[in-house]
């Protein structure tokens, strides 16, 4: 389904499962136009099949963020296929977790270059798009550890915070031309990320967080939805923490 002249055009990365599917669901519920990046072509395609069974619109677009290149150019090809490119989720990040002491360079690297640089590439290259049509929404997925700190993840917190900083210098950049950038910090999550993580250590965390249970991908889903939206036109800078509590 192509969209209409006026369906907003929603780009998610990282949309092939977890918190980026979610997100992707949601949005094309809302009536966005959902462009799907992800690396895996089978994820994103049931992801399709999921959003046209209802009614959706929706189309994928194999892609490794990490290459800077030909992401930017993904991105811009979007823009110019459809006209427009109204709403960018920079979702899409990896673990490499470990010790500051054991972690190597290639792991640190590897991290920022997904997790942030990514990010900065993809606001870059969407930008340019929503300045002409003087209508942009931002929303990049950060952490409760890009704000507390985690150990055994300086690489990821790190990444984490500095797509706050990120975010923040983009909204005083940007916010003059209609455009709005904010971040979702999400806490623990239950995802395949987390679905990793030891029992030992999911318990220990459970006491800290004032709702007594991890959230849902819809969750960050439905935070998404909000910011993503004419209600949120006048929030920007903001870092929405969707973490139950956790980061008190």
């Amino acid at each position: 389904m192509e969209p209409t002249i006026d369906r907003r055009v929603a780009i998610v990365t990282g949309a092939s499962r977890g918190i980026g599917r979610a997100i992707a669901l949601r949005l094309a519920r809302d009536g966005r136009h959902v462009v799907g990046f992800a690396r895996d072509q089978g994820q994103l395609e049931s992801l399709a099949t999921a959003i046209a069974a209802m009614g959706g619109s929706c189309e994928t677009t194999v892609q490794d963020v990490g290459d800077g290149a030909t992401f930017g150019a993904a991105i811009e090809s979007v823009a110019e296929r459809h006209g427009r490119l109204d709403i960018i989720v920079n979702n899409a990040g990896i673990t490499r977790d470990g010790l500051i002491l054991r972690m190597s360079d290639e792991d640190f690297d590897d991290v920022i270059r997904v997790n942030l640089r990514s990010a900065f590439v993809a606001c870059r290259a969407a930008a340019r798009s929503m300045m002409r049509g003087r209508f942009g929404r931002i929303i990049n997925i950060s952490s409760v550890s890009g704000i507390t700190g985690n150990a055994g993840q300086t690489n990821y917190s790190a990444a984490k915070a500095g797509l706050i900083g990120l975010t923040k210098s983009i909204a005083k950049e940007l916010g003059g031309k209609g455009i709005t950038a904010n971040v979702i910090a999400p806490g623990f999550i239950d995802s395949d990320m987390t679905k990793a993580l030891p029992a030992s250590l999911k318990d220990a965390v459970l006491p800290a967080i004032a709702l007594r249970r991890f959230g849902a991908v819809e969750d960050i889903a439905a935070a998404a939805s909000y910011l993503s939206s004419d209600d949120a036109g006048y929030v920007t800078g903001h870092v929405l923490q969707v973490d139950g509590g956790l980061g008190m």
